[in-house]
């Protein structure tokens, strides 16, 4: 996690500049590594009202560069899905993405940590989310955060793991936990 008052969130709309900018260095990135095997990687910008509160957020994430000067570094978002079949109210993680100079520091943790508490805050009682096997740092990084497999829950040509996470597991008997990562700040 990420030691220093560095990382900040900026919930924005998908179609803001910066968001743009990101959302592009993140399918280029997924294009130019995406596995020859699996064809070509299908890229979808997301929909803007899909990601409006209380039906989900998207965040950049930026760094301070200096005394009042900050630079966006990544992105990820939350959208609200039909509720699982057992009724549970599920959220979905998209984008989750950061630029490779700032890979490595904790931040991937620390936004995915964000936007479940962003998701718990509207509601959720899962999560979800699919990605590529040849992702495999973010495997990890699902894996370390509690997500299991789970069976597909959408189409998406580009996914061959779907994981699921529950958010109401109970850590004390109070409710679920609340956390926020140390050495971050908010921006709504």
């Amino acid at each position: 996690m990420p030691d220093s008052p560095a990382l900040a969130f900026t919930a924005v709309s998908v179609t803001d500049a910066g968001s743009i900018v990101l959302l592009t260095q993140y399918f280029s990135d997924r294009e130019s590594g995406f596995p020859a095997a699996q064809g070509r990687y299908r890229t979808t910008f997301p929909d803007p009202v899909q990601f409006l509160p209380p039906s989900g957020v998207f965040l950049l994430v930026s760094e301070q560069m200096g005394p009042a000067e900050r630079a966006f570094v990544g992105c990820g978002g939350i959208r609200r899905l039909k509720d699982s079949p057992t009724g549970n109210v599920r959220f979905e993680i998209k984008h989750l993405w950061l630029q490779p100079q700032v890979r490595g520091r904790g931040w991937g943790q620390s936004l995915l940590t964000e936007l479940e508490r962003r998701a718990r805050e509207f509601g959720a009682d899962d999560v979800v989310l699919d990605t590529n096997a040849s992702l495999t740092a973010a495997g990890a990084l699902y894996a370390r955060s509690g997500y299991e497999s789970c069976a597909p829950y959408n189409d998406n040509p580009n996914a061959t793991t779907w994981y699921r996470k529950s958010l109401t597991r109970k850590t004390d008997g109070a409710g679920p936990a609340e956390s926020r990562p140390p050495g971050t700040r908010l921006s709504t």
